[in-house]
């Protein structure tokens, strides 16, 4: 680990050369690239670098308790100890910073949420979850943009899209992917039974830099509706792009420009294109490679939220937390921290069976 240590060390002063070179300056793509691989670096170099340090302390313990004797020796020695271990501590830091990155992070994140099975609960329940995730991102002071809401007879949401833009949105975020069941008593209940119904919530990295060939788009306009079926707006200016080769389908009609509306749905497709490109990618990949827990498919249940018992039980890593009122208040972390750690987790188990160290 030390000679990855050095490596990296390079690279730190190579990276912080660039970021003060008035054409990365002048350049604001290059300069976010490299903004974020010095702050990566910061981070590994915080840990090898005393990491190296306990390394030479320790060759200097020894090379001394060779010489010394009597009660000398006998506290070398102990030192000798604290600094084996103070290594082992710090090399399990350094493994787990040094895990692959996931190529979406940093990336800002599109969040479409979707009524299920239930009826008009399951938008309802769709409206709870888009409040859920705003308090979650507003603990974490990242900005949001509403891209799309289509609000259901009875104040829920049958579909609603949020763009979040933060550091770690992403790396917080992409684990929401799924089903999230309920089980309540519904408002429209009136003998007191609970019922279980469903949202789906699927999890997008913006990619602006996709390339869609506008020969492969069919792009349709129309009126826009509210509930019901209510008119909204009295000209066309809800767009709907098909892109061909996949029939991917994405509508817009939440701005009342056509324009607004057609440059949201592109942001939409491309991210869907990425993530079909990516999903193709790791499908090749080996099995160990694959990562991501659970794979976030809409027909898998990741988490139900039961309202009786105040629970949340998330089934991939078999965590359950009595304390539904704070998540659907924001309170996430608890959730996504054993997320975060269980594909950590993942990624050393791999790394350590196929005898690999990789690089940040």
């Amino acid at each position: 680990m030390l000679d990855q240590v050095k490596a990296l060390e390079a690279e730190y002063s190579e990276v912080e050369s660039r970021l003060a070179d008035p054409q990365v300056i002048g350049d604001p793509d290059r300069l976010r690239v490299a903004g974020r691989r010095f702050k990566e670096l910061e981070e590994v170099l915080a840990i090898g670098r005393p990491l190296a340090g306990a390394h030479d302390d320790l060759e200097a313990a020894r090379e001394l308790a060779d010489l010394a004797e009597g009660d000398d020796r006998d506290q070398l020695r102990i030192e000798i100890s604290l600094l084996e271990d103070e290594i082992l501590r710090l090399e399990g830091e350094l493994r787990t910073l040094l895990l692959p990155r996931d190529p979406n992070d940093g990336r800002p994140v599109i969040v479409e949420i979707r009524g299920a099975e239930g009826g008009e609960e399951a938008n309802l329940f769709a409206r709870d979850l888009h409040e859920m995730y705003l308090a979650f991102a507003a603990s974490h002071g990242w900005s949001v943009e509403s891209l799309e809401a289509r609000e259901s007879d009875m104040g829920g949401f049958s579909e609603v899209m949020v763009l979040v833009k933060g550091d770690d949105a992403w790396t917080r975020l992409k684990y929401e992917g799924g089903v999230h069941r309920v089980q309540r008593v519904p408002v429209t209940e009136s003998q007191g039974r609970v019922h279980t119904s469903s949202a789906t919530v699927s999890v997008l990295p913006e990619a602006e830099e996709v390339e869609v060939d506008e020969n492969d788009l069919q792009v349709d306009v129309y009126r826009a509706s509210g509930p019901g079926g209510q008119s909204v707006n009295t000209t066309d200016s809800a767009v709907r792009i098909t892109h061909k080769p996949t029939g991917l389908v994405v509508s817009m009609q939440d701005e009342k420009s056509q324009l607004q509306n057609k440059v949201k749905a592109l942001r939409v497709l491309r991210s869907r294109l990425l993530q079909i490109e990516q999903e193709r990618q790791q499908s090749e990949a080996s099995e160990a490679r694959r990562g991501q827990i659970g794979g976030g498919g809409r027909s898998e249940k990741i988490r139900t939220y039961n309202f009786k018992e105040n629970r949340v039980t998330d089934h991939r890593i078999g965590l359950t937390l009595h304390k539904l009122d704070r998540i659907l208040a924001g309170d996430l972390d608890a959730v996504t921290d054993g997320l975060l750690a269980e594909e950590r987790n993942r990624q050393l188990a791999a790394g350590l069976e196929d005898g690999s160290t990789a690089g940040a």
